[in-house]
């Protein structure tokens, strides 16, 4: 099973028998089975017939909407999960300072744990020099201090010390020419680095995001991520202990290898970095291969791929905040 990404403008999304067909001014251009499909994405500017919405609920699956700079619009769902027993204890604990800082606390561990290791990989013959295993030894320490803290406010504060520290040699860790990283920029992406993390947070919080949903939560619900109108606060906090995991080492690997480069990216307005087309398509297809890698799981010591551990994750959230265990416990690589 697998997403199902369409990103041409003007196209047409209709289910013809048992196939899924996209269109563009009468030139078929994806038909894939239908049973081979679990969700539909549909970047920009995309028609799905009303039938083939009807089709796509009936067989469970979902259409998310993204612009074409990858802002969320919205999704079509089916049915909503009748779980109303964990969301009941989802906004019991969204309320206990106890419960609040105790879950806060783990997620960012799994976060700063995983950050460091991939900075140890990447140092793994020393030869990054003295800065990155300065920020290795700091996130250490941060790790070590965040069991202290005793709020919220205090553990937010861990998190983005730990996340500057981070980026402040992520440059460091790209081999390829052409590309330079002097911090994080978000909204808008100012270089390509930037640009490709970008994009990767967003395909990643979707897809965290549909597991929450899977799970029984409501999204825009969280506990790290302060409460916004329309904001999903859940998916965001599950992201956190998954980004390097899955975004910054695709990243840095499609880099490394030249498979993305310097001349795959168009400049808009504003300084704007974008993939061309065809670089997004290839973008999008290791993403998918990505996260439907098969690992070994840190917990449970069996194999799934990376988007069951998403759901896994989820699962692991509502059991904690529904008293079935004592702490949640983070997904922590090697």
């Amino acid at each position: 099973m697998s997403t199902l990404h369409i990103t041409r403008d003007g196209s047409v999304l209709r289910k013809v028998d048992e196939r899924l067909k996209v269109t563009f001014e009468k030139e078929t251009i994806i038909d894939v089975p239908l049973i081979k499909i679990d969700q539909v994405v549909i970047w920009g500017r995309v028609t799905v017939t009303p039938s083939t919405v009807n089709s796509l609920l009936e067989h469970d699956i979902e259409i998310v909407y993204l612009s074409w700079y990858g802002k969320y619009i919205g999704r079509i769902q089916p049915e909503f999960s009748k779980n109303s027993i964990l969301r009941k204890a989802q906004y019991r604990a969204s309320e206990d300072n106890t419960i609040l800082v105790s879950l806060c606390k783990n997620l960012v561990f799994g976060k700063l744990s995983n950050m460091r290791t991939i900075l140890l990989r990447a140092d793994r013959f020393n030869e990054l020099g003295e800065k990155i295993k300065e920020v290795i030894e700091r996130i250490k320490i941060l790790s070590k201090k965040l069991k202290n803290v005793n709020s919220v406010e205090e553990v937010r504060g861990y998190e983005g010390a730990g996340t500057a520290a981070y980026f402040s040699v992520f440059e460091e860790l790209i081999k390829a020419d052409g590309f330079y990283f002097d911090g994080r920029e978000k909204r808008p992406p100012t270089d390509p680095l930037n640009a490709l993390l970008s994009l990767g947070y967003v395909l990643l919080t979707n897809d965290v995001h549909t597991a929450c949903n899977i799970v029984g939560f409501d999204p825009y619900i969280g506990f790290l991520h302060s409460d916004k109108y329309g904001k999903p606060s859940l998916p965001l906090d599950l992201v956190e202990e998954f980004r390097t995991v899955i975004v910054d080492s695709l990243v840095i690997s499609l880099l490394n290898k030249r498979v993305v480069q310097a001349d795959d990216f168009d400049v808009e307005i504003g300084n704007v970095y974008k993939l061309k087309d065809q670089s997004f398509k290839k973008f999008l297809q290791h993403y998918e291969e990505k996260k439907r890698t098969e690992i070994k799981h840190p917990l449970f010591n069996y194999k799934v791929t990376y988007v069951k551990s998403f759901e896994l994750q989820a699962r692991l959230l509502g059991k904690f905040v529904s008293g079935e265990i004592d702490e949640y416990i983070p997904f922590l690589i090697k």
